[in-house]
């Protein structure tokens, strides 16, 4: 049936299907936070791929709801930025995961509680700020929360020279070194793509205010 409000973007559906993409990267998140506390054998990728694809059909629709509609309520590249940037944090957590599960037996024990735990802040400030979007909040409130953002990216940056300086005191065998590296880079990553996210929106927000 022909819509008029969505040929002229007046409808709320980019702002639905993008707080969904930010909703399956916070579930992403809890479900790294959740496998990290199960035992070795019980580990398995489930539900990383299923986030990973729950986030790349949001991607796809919003794709074809830009093509669809001819006003779109934020600039169209805008909309299709924010949305590559909120599918590559899942991607790059089923990546982690991944890595983590083929290579796990050379680091029984190793504690990744420091990173999620800056993770988890980081995304939850992201969810919030995607969810502002329909509302056309304050850039100052933005600015702020985005501000948040950098310090948890700053945050990751300081702890990850940390966790780099133990495994390099000698203690760790090589393949041990190369693997637990890996690892802390690619929790790194994801928290620098919630910090690209947030630039997104706040970008968006600059731009209409």
């Amino acid at each position: 049936m022909f819509s008029l409000q969505r040929l002229l973007g007046k409808d709320q559906r980019f702002f639905d299907l993008l707080e969904a993409g930010a909703e399956e990267a916070r579930q992403s998140v809890k479900a790294l936070v959740e496998l990290l506390r199960l035992p070795a054998k019980d580990r398995v990728l489930d539900e990383f791929v299923l986030r990973r694809r729950q986030e790349k059909r949001i991607a796809e629709e919003i794709s074809a709801e830009v093509c669809r509609t001819f006003v779109t309520p934020l600039e169209r590249e805008d909309i299709e930025a924010l949305s590559s940037a909120l599918y590559k944090i899942p991607r790059t957590i089923e990546k982690f995961s991944e890595r983590m599960l083929l290579s796990q037996c050379l680091f029984n024990g190793a504690d990744f509680s420091k990173q999620t735990r800056v993770l988890t802040q980081t995304i939850d400030v992201l969810c919030t700020m995607v969810g502002q979007l329909r509302h056309n909040p304050r850039l100052e409130r933005i600015k702020e929360q985005n501000d948040r953002l950098q310090y948890f990216e700053q945050e990751a940056d300081q702890l990850i020279l940390l966790l780099l300086q133990e495994l390099y005191s000698g203690k760790y065998q090589p393949l041990q070194v190369i693997a637990l590296r890996d690892l802390y880079e690619l929790l790194e990553h994801v928290i620098d793509r919630c910090r690209d996210c947030g630039n997104i929106v706040f970008r968006i927000i600059l731009k209409n205010s």
